[in-house]
């Protein structure tokens, strides 16, 4: 078996990877041809990776123009602890206000261990100049380092 094949991670680990992980960095493609990098917080709600993001900013202009992006998460500070997940996504910008506003609830309840009414104010006054973002994975590939078990 290769070692590619070794270290894949299965969907119920990339599942539990991305449950464990706070940041996500996105990539798109600026207005120059060139990647631009942005990273975000998430939630995972199917089998999509769900963000927010200020309707006027340069990852909202790109996913305007090209509904695409791939996305990177990646965790260990060892060689033999490195863990990830890629993933190419087509994205679809989400406009509706009050969605954005779940959305918006879901990543600060995820991030802020709380809910209540400040967070409630905080949301919706960010909503109002935000859209949400919904990444559909279209490919996905994984690495854990960890099953090789030291052994390279």
């Amino acid at each position: 078996m290769s070692r590619r094949a070794l270290i894949t991670m299965t969907p119920d680990e990339v599942r539990a990877f991305l449950e464990e992980q706070r940041v996500v960095t996105v990539a798109t493609i600026g207005p120059n041809g060139r990647p631009h990098l942005a990273p975000l917080w998430f939630v995972v709600e199917d089998d999509e990776l769900l963000a927010w993001t200020y309707r006027a900013s340069q990852k909202a202009a790109n996913l305007r123009r090209l509904p695409e992006a791939t996305l990177q998460l990646e965790a260990g500070d060892t060689y033999d602890r490195l863990r990830g997940v890629t993933m190419e996504c087509d994205a679809r910008l989400v406009e509706d206000p009050a969605e954005v506003a779940r959305i918006g609830a879901a990543v600060a309840l995820r991030h802020s261990g709380h809910s209540g009414p400040e967070l409630d104010a905080f949301v919706a006054a960010q909503a109002a100049k935000r859209v949400g973002v919904r990444f559909a994975p279209t490919s996905v590939v994984s690495w854990d380092h960890r099953k090789l078990g030291g052994a390279y």
